[in-house]
């Protein structure tokens, strides 16, 4: 029987954090089934899925919370059940407009609002290339209730800023 671990971490970012992880992984036997790493604002971020033998889990875990004396901050969800079956389909969404305060609140209320979920998210602030206004930018992977028309979720979240760009996508599966 396996166990899921579902592990964050956070720290300064430096080379060598992925190794520490990923051989304290390998030592108990755990799969790395997926993962989302980044850098932002000199901190590294990620987050990682494990799949472990349910007697290596615990080991694992204290493992892993070791890495907090070579100052990452982890924090660690154990699930040994199955996830829920995702209802709806799967959608990429992007959008461009120009920045502002509460934009991905905003956003994220009006797709919470409809039932949306938002299984992947990122975001960025770029220049614009002809301006020096700043441009917000998401690329997401939702996943839409069936009973609501693509049409009605496009003009939702285009009510939300002028000028904003919004790019839907059917069946895809991923956000790059």
């Amino acid at each position: 029987m396996m166990t899921s671990l579902v592990v964050t971490l956070i720290g300064a970012d430096r080379p060598g954090i992925v190794s520490m992880v990923s051989e304290r992984a390998r030592g108990h036997g755990a799969n790395w089934a997926g993962s989302s790493l980044a850098s932002l604002a000199g901190q590294f971020a990620g987050m990682v899925h494990f799949e472990v033998p349910a007697e290596n889990a615990e080991a694992l875990a204290g493992a892993l919370k070791g890495l907090e004396a070579a100052g990452l901050s982890v924090v660690i969800v154990r699930s040994d059940s199955a996830p829920a079956p995702v209802r709806g389909r799967a959608m990429r969404l992007e959008l461009v407009g120009h920045d502002r305060p509460g934009i991905v609140r905003d956003l994220s209320a009006s797709l919470a609002e409809r039932g949306v979920s938002i299984h992947e998210l990122r975001t960025e602030i770029a220049s614009a290339a002809m301006s020096a206004e700043n441009l917000f930018k998401m690329k997401a992977l939702i996943v839409v209730p069936d009973a609501l028309p693509d049409d009605e979720l496009r003009r939702a979240l285009e009510s939300l800023a002028n000028e904003m760009m919004v790019d839907l996508a059917t069946g895809e599966r991923g956000s790059d």
